[in-house]
């Protein structure tokens, strides 16, 4: 780039793109605490991961503004970072899943809505963010959908 080129950063693009490209990667595998002096994989090796990656993408794009290993803690800080429940999902948009059994405990998922039926979230099976219909095919209902007015900013008018 010249001293002379007028650069504008493109939000929306790179917001998608961030979310989309996110699928298949091990980066939000593993986050490790310590709990009484042992060293413990908070998000067991990717199986708990949703939270801790849609937590890192709205940190990144300033929309929270720390990570978050639960979904619990992340819809507390999302309330308190400006987000509101919308009634349709928007590009870009959280999704919140019911709670589901999950080794004897009721775990919530959490995930972005990415287009017309599909949406990007955590597999717990593959260990990875995964796209996927944003019903899971029926077995899932969605209990909330969240959006931030900066994401207006990011999007325009684009649903």
């Amino acid at each position: 780039m010249s001293k002379n080129q007028k650069v504008q950063r493109l939000l929306r693009e790179s917001y998608l793109a961030m979310i989309r490209n996110s699928a298949g990667t091990k980066m939000f595998r593993n986050f490790y605490v310590e709990i009484d002096g042992k060293k413990e994989d908070s998000t067991r090796n990717g199986e708990l991961s949703c939270a801790y990656f849609v937590s890192s993408i709205l940190i990144a794009f300033g929309l929270i503004k720390k990570i978050h290993l639960s979904v619990n803690g992340l819809l507390e800080e999302m309330k308190k970072c400006g987000w509101k429940k919308i009634k349709n999902p928007r590009k870009g948009s959280v999704l919140v899943w019911e709670f589901k059994k999950f080794d004897d405990e009721q775990h919530r998922h959490i995930g972005f809505f990415i287009s017309n039926t599909k949406t990007i979230s955590n597999s717990f099976k593959k260990k990875t963010p995964t796209i996927h219909h944003w019903t899971f095919k029926r077995k899932r209902k969605v209990e909330t959908i969240l959006w931030h007015r900066r994401l207006v900013k990011i999007y325009g008018e684009d649903k």
